[in-house]
């Protein structure tokens, strides 16, 4: 792989990432009993502080901010924010996160808000109306003049551009070949559309959305249609597994998510990994994966705080 092929490859070497991430099989009677190998692609190492897939995208956006500020968007639990707060803390960068939801102005900062300001991450929050129409042109400027951030580098929500989905292809390019399916929890598609990408052929990447609406398709598409020109890679989308919307975690998710650290000893991040394995899981019961079929499931994260 070239540097052109990886925009990011120089922005946070200082860091010392761990790249390739491991590749971990595990032992789970639940696939076992029907024929299906289960590997976890531990994302979650890659950096004690920029994890998973937030390392991925993050890392060809801070290459391309140049030193300049960088401003992105998020809500009030948003990995995101503190993945790019944590970064321009690392490398001494001015970070500006715009916050979804006025009326959280007046209120005691959450501990994952908290954890951005901590981090040196100025907070400007806007109402949701507002929000929602921040990627068209004049809202954006709007927001950036309000913000006092004109001059600032933007980064879309979740980190999903052009850049981060070619950063995202590195992923796939590693479990080429080392899965039948390769699935990863999605909030706004760019990793999926990287990985699919990656994968070449052979490989099939599934995404299980943490949001519902059911928009992640036109969204995965119209990214790759940025980053390469048209579609890469086999890929599909299983909406049902959302527990209700992001950030919900309804107790069934939780016990799930205890069950399965009992069982093997890693962390679940409860709002996108453990709706990732509950996925897979139900799904192998559904029969959705052949007998000698090898599972890989991207643990993007760690629990928070």
């Amino acid at each position: 792989m070239t540097s052109s092929d990886d925009p990011g490859s120089t922005a946070l070497t200082g860091l010392r990432p761990r790249l390739p991430s491991p590749l971990q099989e595990v032992t789970d009677e639940r696939f076992a009993r029907r024929g299906i190998r289960l590997r976890l692609k531990r994302d979650d190492l890659i950096h004690p502080e920029l994890v998973g897939n937030k390392w991925r995208k993050l890392a060809p956006n801070l290459a391309a901010a140049g030193g300049r500020t960088v401003l992105t968007f998020g809500g009030a639990y948003s990995n995101h924010l503190r993945a790019t707060a944590a970064a321009g803390r690392l490398l001494g960068l001015r970070t500006v996160g715009v916050v979804r939801g006025q009326e959280l102005a007046g209120r005691p900062l959450n501990p994952s808000l908290a954890r951005c300001v901590s981090d040196g991450m100025r907070l400007h929050f806007v109402d949701r109306s507002t929000y929602r129409r921040k990627t068209e042109p004049e809202t954006l400027a709007a927001v950036l003049r309000a913000a006092d951030a004109e001059a600032a580098y933007v980064v879309p929500e979740g980190g999903s551009n052009s850049l981060a989905v070619r950063g995202c292809r590195t992923l796939g390019a590693e479990l080429a070949g080392r899965a039948d399916v390769v699935a990863v929890a999605c909030g706004t598609g760019g990793t999926l559309a990287g990985l699919a990408a990656g994968l070449g052929t052979g490989g099939r990447a599934l995404g299980v959305p943490v949001l519902k609406g059911g928009f992640l398709a036109d969204v995965t598409r119209a990214l790759q249609d940025e980053a390469f020109g048209g579609p890469r890679g086999d890929w599909s989308l299983d909406d049902r597994f959302h527990f209700g919307g992001y950030a919900r975690v309804p107790e069934e998710l939780d016990a799930f998510a205890e069950d399965f650290e009992h069982r093997h000893g890693i962390p679940v991040e409860r709002l996108y990994v453990a709706k990732l394995l509950h996925a897979l899981v139900a799904l192998a019961e559904e029969g959705a994966f052949p007998r000698g079929s090898t599972v890989a499931a991207v643990i993007t994260g760690r629990p928070f705080p």
